[in-house]
């Protein structure tokens, strides 16, 4: 549900006279909760397993946004933006991890990117859901109250459907050694430092890419003459394409390798953005499903290279860690942008994203051929 911030965001602008500096801020304080805890989450995983934590953080995020629906003052909004953040903390690494321990080599990328594209189907769900009862005419505070509900109980949907997976410590990883004790392997199990220090840089460039794109989106449309409603369908739009684009990450790391597929989706990247500066605003609604697509789609390819990089009894470790990356690039991405938006313009912010988007390509020497052998670092 954190994918409602996107099309909320516009709508609390409007009602409640925000900056684009604001706006940065309330979504870089969700991403600032899910970055502090990140690394935490995936520690906790280890001693009280990944199902309790997964429910616990759904839990968070219901209760944060019935907080959003009672607000309008912009501290108490932050307020209940930093719960959902928490919550949010508690769900990608963990769900990562369990994903890693059950599948291996191209199976483990075709999951991920079935996770992933699933993960943006729940997003769209919610977004489109959030634009279409808004547009009937219902309050938007009403709206988000309504869908908060529905994420506590698909908490307790959660609970009931892991309750044979990941709700021990330890569990996955007795099921995959068969041996009780079966050693572990110290510190946090990265078995290439130099590779995943580099997969981190693009964890961390290409979120704030995202983040931005997605949180001013609207606003540019708004800037092309469009209205809030009309604004809030063409993010919807784009999470379409974004779903797609991470299912289509998956399986093209898979056929063709993660380091050809990764060049591949930054160069359309840096496509679309350019696209979308200089088409038109019926052009641009055209456009938006393949700008989500290329935008979103590298995350797959190097989520699922980290497997390759990392012990698999430490994935939830390893993938707290890259999310926390991710989640880092959310808190500056959107401050940062949004200060040089209020300073500059728009097209200032996408022009920076195409600058970001060119220096991640630098970082393309992480990735190995993508067969999923990964040379262990000597010493």
């Amino acid at each position: 549900m954190v994918a409602v911030q996107y099309v909320l965001l516009p709508v609390l602008a409007q009602g409640l006279g925000l900056s684009y500096t604001q706006i940065g801020v309330l979504r870089a304080t969700s991403s600032a909760a899910m970055a502090g805890l990140e690394i935490p989450s995936g520690l906790l995983a280890e001693k009280f397993g990944e199902r309790n934590l997964l429910v616990a953080g759904l839990v968070g995020v219901g209760i944060g946004y019935i907080g959003v629906a009672y607000s309008y003052h912009f501290l108490v909004l932050c307020l209940f933006f930093l719960l959902t953040g928490s919550g949010a903390a508690f769900q990608h690494s963990l769900s990562s991890s369990l994903i890693v321990k059950t599948f291996e080599g191209g199976l483990r990328r075709r999951a991920l990117g079935t996770y992933n594209a699933f993960g943006d189907v729940g997003k769209l769900l919610y977004a489109a859901a959030f634009t279409v009862l808004v547009g009937m005419g219902l309050a938007w505070n009403i709206v988000v109250l309504l869908l908060a509900g529905t994420v506590v109980v698909f908490a307790l949907v959660v609970w009931w459907l892991l309750k044979h997976d990941g709700g021990k410590p330890g569990e996955a990883l007795l099921k995959d050694t068969g041996h009780e004790n079966e050693s572990i392997s110290p510190g946090w199990g990265i078995r290439n430092r130099s590779r995943f220090t580099s997969l981190g840089a693009i964890v961390f460039l290409d979120g704030m890419v995202q983040a931005v794109f997605l949180t001013f989106i609207g606003f540019v449309l708004i800037e092309k003459g469009a209205s809030a409603d009309h604004a809030a369908g063409g993010v919807v739009l784009t999470l379409i394409g974004g779903t797609a684009g991470k299912f289509a990450g998956g399986l093209m790391a898979a056929k063709a390798g993660d380091k050809p597929s990764f060049y591949i989706v930054q160069l359309m990247t840096i496509a679309a953005l350019i696209a979308l500066l200089y088409l038109p605003l019926s052009l641009v609604f055209i456009a938006l499903p393949l700008a989500g697509l290329v935008v979103q789609g590298s995350s797959t390819i190097y989520y699922g290279a980290v497997a390759d990089l990392v012990d698999d009894n430490k994935s939830s470790r390893a993938y707290s860690l890259i999310y926390t990356l991710s989640s880092a690039s959310n808190v500056a991405g959107p401050f940062c942008m949004g200060v040089l938006a209020d300073l500059l313009s728009l097209n200032a912010v996408m022009w920076a994203l195409i600058v970001i988007t060119g220096l991640t390509m630098g970082f393309g020497h992480a990735f190995v051929s993508g067969d999923g052998k990964t040379p262990v670092e000597n010493g």
